[in-house]
């Protein structure tokens, strides 16, 4: 049997080539001995070169690699079968302490005379390996921090938009109770009005509720053709429950060409409530309270809706932020309905911003689907 070990001995050449190779090399026979050992293997497995010639290289291995080696040899020697040779793959080292660890074994082979050697480059792979577990660590970790976040303004969400009917809801019980402290015949039919109405708010709460959870659960809104006018005026309506101590001009203008658009009403009604209470808001120490309502085609298939009011208008520090979450133009706002109102009309398609006004106040405009070719002439 031809002596390998010679190899790394065969000149001054060939050994400054074997110590400059980058990674750690090892040099084996066909009965899967050792026959060098290069500086980059010393350090890397924690043996000297002088300690492994002539050991087997399963000595490198944990088990049960260690005791698969040599049978994987006999196969490849006698059918061709490769399974790392000529591939390469990741697999497991294990240092002189013990200890293991994660190494990129290529391996080619070589005929040198009757006999075959074989040629394996290893690299280690902790640091890689290490980074790779840190980097799936801080993914979860972010995951868990988006999720909890998501929870956090699903629920700050929910808050802000149920306070709407919630509120008819206590104004008109209120009201009814206070009826029936004088209670006549007479009165019975507007406590059942009051009643009513604050039954539907309820009702009202309960889709808001299923609104939000299928849309954040996936995406998606429940969009029908709706007559646009009828939304708007069900939403002012509700809007301005409990405003009556405040003299309020509202002025509805709908184009005669604006007809159907293609929503979700009570997603859209929660759009112009937003607005409409932000208007609302803004001109309580306006001396003059006016409130426009208008809606105009802007293309074949498009309408625009502008809320604008008298009121106090936007303070430009936060005019840039405006539709970001948290970012609220009242003392004591959540800062979430104006986001809300962006996040539900991008997903009717359409868009929603800000510009201000000739004199004072603020006006809001959103586009919307829109069926304007097919209007009734008789409506």
């Amino acid at each position: 049997m031809r002596d390998f070990s010679q190899i790394a001995n065969q000149g001054p050449v060939l050994r400054a080539v074997l110590r400059t190779v980058s990674d750690a090399m090892i040099i084996i026979d066909q009965f899967g001995v050792i026959q060098v050992f290069n500086p980059v293997a010393e350090k890397l497995f924690g043996y000297s070169e002088a300690e492994l010639i002539g050991q087997n290289v399963n000595i490198l291995m944990p088990s049960p690699d260690r005791e698969r080696h040599n049978g994987s040899l006999a196969r490849y020697l006698s059918t061709g079968e490769a399974r790392i040779i000529g591939i390469g793959r990741i697999i497991e080292g294990q240092r002189r302490d013990g200890s293991k660890f994660p190494i990129e074994l290529s391996v080619g082979d070589a005929s040198v005379g009757d006999d075959i050697i074989f040629v394996g480059f290893i690299r280690d792979l902790t640091r890689r390996h290490e980074t790779e577990v840190k980097l799936e660590e801080l993914h979860h970790a972010l995951a868990h921090v988006s999720r909890v976040s998501a929870m956090g303004t699903m629920a700050s969400s929910l808050a802000h938009e149920l306070n709407q009917p919630l509120t008819a809801i206590a104004n008109y019980v209120e009201a009814a109770r206070d009826i029936l402290q004088t209670a006549e015949d007479d009165t019975i039919t507007v406590v059942r009005e009051a009643l009513n109405d604050a039954a539907q708010q309820a009702i009202r709460a309960g889709q808001i509720v299923r609104r939000l959870r299928d849309f954040i659960s996936r995406g998606e809104t429940e969009k029908r053709m709706e007559n646009l006018r009828i939304i708007i005026n069900e939403a002012n309506a509700l809007a301005l429950i409990g405003t009556g101590e405040f003299a309020i001009d509202v002025v509805i203008d709908i184009d005669e060409r604006v007809y159907q658009v293609l929503v979700d009403r009570v997603q859209i009604q929660q759009v112009l409530v937003n607005l409409i209470r932000n208007a609302v808001d803004s001109m309580r120490k306006s001396d003059v309270r006016k409130l426009k309502i208008s809606a105009i085609p802007i293309a074949e298939n498009m309408v625009e809706v502008s809320v604008t009011d008298s009121g106090s208008g936007i303070d430009p520090d936060i005019e840039a932020s405006l539709f970001d979450p948290f970012a609220s133009t009242k003392a004591s706002g959540m800062g979430l309905g104006l986001s809300i109102c962006q996040t539900i009309v991008n997903a009717h398609g359409g868009r929603i911003w800000h510009v201000k006004p000739q004199g004072s106040g603020a006006a809001f405009h959103f586009t919307l689907q829109a069926n304007i070719s097919e209007i009734p002439h008789d409506r």
